[in-house]
């Protein structure tokens, strides 16, 4: 039974079948074969659009090496306060920029608030020497807190960068949960609402370890072969990248592994927060649960065998903050007995 992280499961079976059919003969190297290219042309066809497709391995390297191209050295990447880029990457973004600032804003719920960001632009001191130049907005789709950014508001604060001539950046790791939970084209989620760089995640829902930087005016990334390159995430063997980006698109397999965890994290979280004493920290719309949990629960859940992270704030007399994700071949089963353990322990 273990919730702590969708890092920790394993590999779908349509994607290891891919890895081993791409495993067969010899391909061109540093991506010149044919598999590359049609990871290229489905990416195409899904956002409907030309675009520049940019395999590489980890999420640390697409988001450092996206903000990289969109930012200065003297640039200021905006983000939430508890973005992944802030809090878990080791200052990555920071290193690929040649040292670019994070600004860090407030929202409720992991989400940017419009007025924050609208304010913190127009006091940035555009054009004074001793400032940080506003460069770029960054979003996390979906959020840390396990939220959801509609394409509304997406578009809105999009707006207000656009306005102030900053590049819009997605961190997309969990975006098929996200997309799941949206119910919409993924075009509708990114460059129509005004993201220009998504960096596109697989690797928690079901690949090896393979994600893409996505750029939606391909004009924009004519230096990026040499930043990814010099980033070392131009594989020789790029063929087994893109193999498992090919599979994960096929025939909606992507949205099929979210969705799953989707649902078992609904369902989990309904019978967490049903217990005594418990209640949701943030709004279930993808596949990670934040909830306050009595400290019997936790003590119980743990003891039962169930894998999670205690999280936030020190437990108090009332308990503590727990963090739950659901993976795509998390059990049915598992959510059910981890319930059961819970509600005995209330």
């Amino acid at each position: 039974m273990n919730f702590s992280s969708d890092n920790a499961a394993g590999v779908s079976p349509q994607i290891m079948a891919a890895l081993t059919a791409a495993n067969e003969g010899h391909a061109m190297a540093y991506g010149d074969d044919s598999i590359t290219r049609a990871a290229e042309a489905a990416f195409t066809e899904l956002f409907e659009r030309e675009l520049a497709v940019f395999p590489v391995a980890t999420g640390t390297a697409a988001n450092a090496l996206a903000l990289s191209a969109l930012t200065p050295p003297w640039g200021q990447i905006y983000c939430h306060r508890n973005a992944h880029i802030e809090e878990d990457e080791a200052g990555a973004p920071e290193l690929f920029s040649g040292g670019a600032k994070l600004a860090l804003l407030d929202g409720d719920h992991g989400k940017i608030a419009l007025e924050t960001l609208a304010d913190t632009i127009a006091a940035a001191g555009f054009g004074v020497q001793h400032h940080s130049q506003p460069s770029a907005l960054s979003l996390t789709q979906a959020t840390e807190a396990g939220t959801v950014y509609q394409p509304r508001e997406t578009a809105a604060l999009a707006a207000i960068a656009h306005e102030a001539g900053l590049a819009v950046h997605m961190d997309g790791a969990r975006f098929a949960n996200a997309l799941v939970h949206l119910g919409c084209r993924p075009a509708e989620a990114t460059w129509k609402a005004g993201v220009d760089v998504l960096s596109f995640g697989a690797t928690k829902n079901g690949a090896m370890a393979a994600e893409a930087v996505i750029f939606f005016d391909p004009d924009a990334a004519a230096d990026f072969l040499y930043r990814r390159k010099r980033g070392g995430h131009l594989f020789s063997k790029m063929r087994y990248l893109s193999a498992q980006l090919v599979a994960y698109l096929r025939d909606g397999h992507w949205l099929q592994n979210a969705g799953h965890a989707n649902a078992c994290a609904a369902t989990l979280s309904q019978g967490l927060a049903a217990l005594t004493g418990a209640h949701l920290v943030h709004p279930v719309q993808a596949n990670e649960i934040f909830v306050h949990l009595p400290g019997a629960v936790l003590a119980a859940l743990e003891a039962g065998g169930v894998g999670f992270h205690r999280w936030g704030p020190a437990e108090t007399a009332d308990g503590g903050q727990a963090r739950f994700v659901c993976a795509f071949n998390t059990e049915p089963g598992d959510v059910d007995r981890a319930l059961q353990i819970a509600q005995n322990a209330t």
